[in-house]
């Protein structure tokens, strides 16, 4: 199955239709009627149809188990046809279209187990996705497509040559991958001076974006967070809560990691762990949906 592990879960709902057609009024009334001799159509399949939602990873092999919140089947009768809908809601990392899919095939499928005695033309039009939300696409903000982004690594044995950024280049890496410009990348050692005055010269540059790595941690040598604090008009604590939080169902440690987040004028401000890991994670977390500041900003509509 695909890896989904990196994903962050969202409130995913999804819609889909199927058209059961009959070949006579008579079949209609009985559905309506509840005179079938197999028994009730609409409760019946509407049983199948939810026991097929929850089965679906059962059946689909690259479908992943997911918890479903809500499911409704509801039914309209158009002249001969009997229209379909199925409605499912998650809180989770991945959607529930096939789930959705599904359930109405499985809807169908008993409405024509049932009605064959009785209705020899009988057939299933179509079944298709007619609605589908809260996935990345949908909490990707657009904003535009100028912003410059700037990237700081703060740490001693890198500015030295002893070691190699891996955290820095995977920050760059997921950048270019949303199409942002990395028009800055710097190394400089863990001293507060330095940490500063290259986020000030970066912000005098009119750069959107700064992320720091490294430095966020408990050793006499991290002050990353304390050189960015007092540079900050405003304050963002719920960017680095959804980091930490993020990284805490992935490692017991990230609870441990001190970044902070925060504007100076329009220039946003994060800084990250510096481990690749603790960097790679929190960008997931915060990318792309973070880009919505700009939107904010702007005094664009937050909808």
């Amino acid at each position: 199955m695909v890896d989904i592990t990196h994903k962050t879960s969202s409130h995913r709902k999804a819609i889909a239709k199927a058209i059961v057609r009959t070949s006579a009024q008579s079949t209609i009334d009985a559905i309506v009627n509840k005179a079938v001799p197999k028994g009730d159509v609409f409760e019946m399949a509407k049983a199948a149809g939810l026991l097929g939602i929850k089965k679906t990873s059962d059946l689909i092999p690259d479908c992943h188990p997911l918890p479903i919140e809500y499911a409704a089947i509801r039914y309209e009768i158009k002249d001969l046809e009997v229209h379909i809908e199925v409605e499912v809601h998650t809180i989770y990392k991945t959607g529930v279209e096939v789930e959705a899919m599904h359930g109405a095939s499985l809807v169908a499928l008993t409405m024509y187990d049932m009605l064959k005695p009785i209705d020899k033309a009988l057939e299933i039009c179509s079944i298709r996705l007619s609605e589908k939300k809260g996935g990345k696409a949908d909490y990707t903000d657009t904003f535009k497509k100028d912003l410059k982004a700037a990237v700081i690594v703060c740490s001693d044995s890198i500015s030295a040559g002893k070691k190699e950024d891996k955290a820095g280049k995977a920050i760059v890496s997921k950048l270019e991958s949303l199409h942002l410009a990395v028009n800055d990348y710097i190394v400089i050692p863990d001293i507060h001076e330095s940490i500063q005055a290259t986020t000030l010269g970066l912000i005098d540059k009119k750069t959107d974006l700064i992320i720091l790595t490294g430095g966020t941690g408990l050793s006499p040598r991290d002050i990353t967070p304390e050189a960015i604090r007092p540079l900050l008009d405003r304050e963002i604590p719920g960017i680095m809560e959804a980091a930490r939080n993020y990284g805490q169902d992935r490692t017991p440690f990230s609870m441990l990691s001190r970044g902070v987040a925060g504007m100076k004028g329009n220039t946003l401000i994060i800084a990250l762990p510096g481990s690749t890991r603790g960097a790679q994670e929190s960008m997931d977390a915060l990318f792309p949906f973070i880009l919505h500041i700009y939107r904010i900003i702007e005094a664009a509509r937050h909808d």
